[in-house]
């Protein structure tokens, strides 16, 4: 049987040119305050794989405006998010010298585009960590670890958007507010117990607004460097994870809407870290 009717023409394959012109946009709309339409509904060919080459050439671009990448933040560890953002994996994405600040009041969201606010568990690398290394041998990677929050945003309208787009947007990143910083030291027992049993709670102008806990981001914090080290070792555009580079592990918690004027604090337990505390303006 033969179908009648005018076919769809497939969609061209993403080329060079493509790539540079989705990082172009990406990056002038990154901070900036701009959304723009989604790319995969512009390049329906778009791969996540072609997602990451974005990121390379993104990074790149920014490199060149004067940008210092610092580390990784790693998004959708927390498979609580997955249903309600329509992704089915973690992903990666650069932390740069200007979206990193100190956990300090207050903190100016413009020109953030609808930002939300994870609290989260970030690693200092003291070198860089191996294939095949367990949870012991990748904290013997650590040599620092801090609570604080992730300032995510979304450059395309109303956080609609698909796996690819999210890598396309550099993750959704848009700020890094890191406490204060925990020598690793001779107490690599309790930190390896910790980091898979605490509890958060969070907290909105006092008002508890969610629970979580170290499980919530895939099998505990340490576990995602090794998510996105392998995820790394099957990519030749992006860098291997380095010694220096700061690790955001992902959200604890739902990510929430924030705005001006709000007071946000978390409650640790378990964990020899200090609760966190930001208000925004």
């Amino acid at each position: 049987m033969t179908l009648l009717g005018k076919q769809k023409a497939p969609s061209p394959a993403i080329d060079g040119a493509m790539l540079h012109d989705i990082a172009d946009e990406a990056v002038a709309a990154f901070n900036s305050g701009r959304q723009v339409p989604s790319f995969s509904v512009r390049y329906p060919s778009l791969t996540v794989d072609d997602a990451y080459r974005v990121t390379a050439v993104a990074n790149g671009l920014r490199i060149a405006q004067g940008y210092k990448s610092v580390g990784r933040k790693i998004g959708f560890t927390n498979s609580r998010l997955w249903d309600e953002y329509g992704v089915r994996a973690p992903n990666w994405g650069h932390v740069y010298d200007r979206t990193v600040h100190d956990l300090a009041a207050p903190f100016q969201l413009a020109p953030l585009t609808e930002p939300k606010i994870e609290p989260e568990i970030m690693l200092g690398l003291a070198k860089a960590p191996s294939p095949g290394m367990d949870d012991v041998a990748l904290l013997s990677c650590v040599s620092w670890v801090a609570h604080g929050f992730e300032i995510v945003q979304s450059i395309y309208p109303g956080w609609k958007f698909t796996p690819v787009d999210s890598v396309a947007a550099n993750a959704m990143h848009g700020a890094l507010l890191i406490g204060p910083r925990h020598e690793i030291g001779p107490r690599k027992g309790e930190w390896l117990r910790a980091l898979t049993s605490f509890e958060i709670e969070l907290f909105c102008d006092g008002r508890l607004m969610d629970k979580g806990n170290a499980l919530n981001v895939l099998d505990g914090p340490l576990s995602t460097i090794r998510y996105v080290m392998d995820l790394l070792a099957r990519d030749i555009d992006n860098p291997p994870l380095a010694a220096g580079e700061i690790i955001s592990t992902g959200t604890l918690t739902r990510a929430l809407p924030v705005k001006s004027g709000e007071s946000w604090t978390t409650r640790l337990k378990g964990i020899a870290l200090e609760d966190a505390g930001m208000r925004f303006c």
